[in-house]
């Protein structure tokens, strides 16, 4: 037998990138208790161009509910200020020199329901990918028993794996999302 029509192990490595995207998807969204990756994913207008905060500043959490932002460059205090307020995540930082507090305010039930629904739309958005991952292999596996290259048994075994793969991406999807919401309702 030639080497198989689909990997297997690419397949998940594919899945598993999927799961990785939410994770950091989720990461962001915010718990009520402060949190570096809090502020990761903005975007800072400096130098002419978007950058990442974190390659003009660094976060720190001296509190539980409060992060500090020191930028490097006296120059990008503002850009970095207006980068935080602009982010939609509802917060406000105060600047002391080079540094700005950023006070997490406390959740509402209603914030805290609206979080939940943006995490499970996040995650049925990586359902998706994972689905489209299995709709692939599975096309793949098609096309290989229409050219004569894989068996009918070779194709149901294959077929099972894929399938196998795709249920386990979702379990562990699901896991993912209730451990965030537990996160995001705890009071």
């Amino acid at each position: 037998m030639s080497s198989a029509p689909v990997d297997i192990a690419d397949l998940k490595r594919r899945m598993q990138g999927a799961i990785g995207v939410l994770k950091q998807e989720l990461s962001g969204l915010r718990t009520g208790r402060a949190s570096a990756s809090l502020l990761e994913p903005l975007q800072v207008d400096a130098y002419g161009s978007h950058m990442p905060l974190n390659q003009v500043a660094s976060v720190n959490v001296p509190e539980p509910r409060l992060l500090s932002v020191q930028v490097w460059d006296r120059g990008m205090v503002a850009a970095v200020e207006k980068a935080i307020r602009d982010s939609n995540l509802g917060l406000n930082p105060q600047t002391e020199g080079q540094v700005l507090r950023v006070r997490i305010p406390e959740l509402t039930q209603d914030r805290r329901q609206e979080l939940v629904k943006v995490a499970h739309k996040y995650a049925e958005a990586c359902r998706v990918s994972v689905r489209h991952v299995r709709r692939d292999g599975l096309d793949s596996l098609k096309k290989a028993e229409k050219d004569a290259e894989v068996s009918k048994d070779d194709l149901d075994r294959l077929a099972d794996q894929v399938q196998k793969a795709t249920d386990q991406s979702i379990t562990e999807i699901d896991q993912v999302l209730a451990s965030k919401e537990k996160e995001i309702l705890a009071v």
